[in-house]
């Protein structure tokens, strides 16, 4: 058995007094010794976190005994190390930023697309009248994504809405959403379906669990992740690397973030530009004196932002 595991994992469930939930969670997580990220919301949980195997057994056996997320599906990878430093357990007003927040419209509790398993996708991705739609944003399939699939320009899950009569000229096609673990799919295939769209289906589980259970066939490129690991690699079966570097078009798998932490962007890049850059964009960031200390992985625990002393006091007078 590996001597730590990461987990990562969703729930739309309800959740009352959810602000509340959250705190009494960070204490739970913090008791059994987890480290990682949970966002919090009456919607439902969505996080991933990571710590000593039995520690994450336990985790996921009291999830799975409380009934508002016995449903939850764990995406469990093991790992030599922790894959965050700090635990944090956060109240939001959404599990994964849309802006779709009436209920009337969107509501996954209620209405999805059809949840194709990954053995069913893979036997469906290529058919003439299906479209593969990526939902993430920019910087992830850029590093990686199914072969042929649509990707959109955004640069956040919450531009997603906007894109939508991008999408129009595939109404008459089988939409077949994709995303990490599966958690924007839900509410992007809702959305999907909202606006008129037929036949949308989404990758339950998402790459993670399509990597692990049909071997990520036609996954081309790394899957960008949301811990110090930054990127995983998914296909066992026909890999290919797709991503190159930002700044000089060398292929390249590695993604980083820059060293600039006012800057903090997410970008492919080789290990020569790294070391002539020190992890950062541009020469601009590199010059910045708030720049962090590069040691090659590109990974940084957030450091927090200056404060705009001057706005706070005109919003508190106000």
């Amino acid at each position: 058995m590996a001597k730590y595991n990461t987990l990562l994992f969703y729930c739309y469930s309800t959740i009352a007094d959810a602000e509340q939930f959250a705190t009494d969670h960070l204490k739970f997580c913090k008791d059994l010794g987890l480290t990682g990220r949970i966002i919090v919301a009456e919607e439902g949980l969505n996080g991933t976190v990571s710590g000593p195997a039995g520690a994450c057994k336990t985790y996921m056996d009291t999830l799975h005994a409380d009934a508002r997320f016995a449903a939850i599906d764990f995406k469990v990878d093991e790992v030599d190390e922790p894959s965050f430093i700090k635990m944090h357990v956060r109240y939001k007003s959404e599990i994964v930023h849309s802006g779709l927040r009436d209920p009337h419209i969107i509501d996954p509790q209620k209405q999805t697309g059809k949840h194709l398993e990954p053995k069913d996708f893979l036997a469906m991705k290529d058919d003439e009248d299906v479209v593969i739609l990526d939902v993430r944003s920019n910087y992830e399939h850029n590093l990686g994504k199914f072969k042929n699939a649509v990707t959109l320009d955004i640069e956040n899950f919450r531009d997603f809405p906007a894109k939508i009569n991008e999408l129009a000229k595939y109404k008459d096609k089988k939409i077949l959403t994709y995303c990490t673990g599966g958690i924007k799919c839900e509410k992007a295939s809702a959305l999907l379906l909202h606006e008129g769209f037929k036949n949308v289906y989404q990758l339950h589980g998402g790459i993670i669990k399509y990597g692990k259970e049909a071997g990520g066939e036609d996954f081309e490129g790394k899957c960008y992740v949301f811990d110090n690991r930054l990127s995983v690699d998914v296909n066992s079966v026909n890999p290919v690397v797709v991503s190159t570097c930002f700044n000089c078009g060398k292929t390249t798998a590695k993604m980083i973030n820059c060293a600039n932490p006012e800057c903090n962007e997410h970008f492919t890049q080789c290990d020569e530009c790294g070391e002539k850059l020190d992890g950062c964009c541009s020469p601009a960031c590199q010059a910045h004196p708030r720049k962090r200390e590069y040691d090659g992985t590109g990974y940084y625990v957030k450091v927090p932002q200056l404060v705009n002393t001057s706005k706070r006091i005109k919003i508190m007078t106000e």
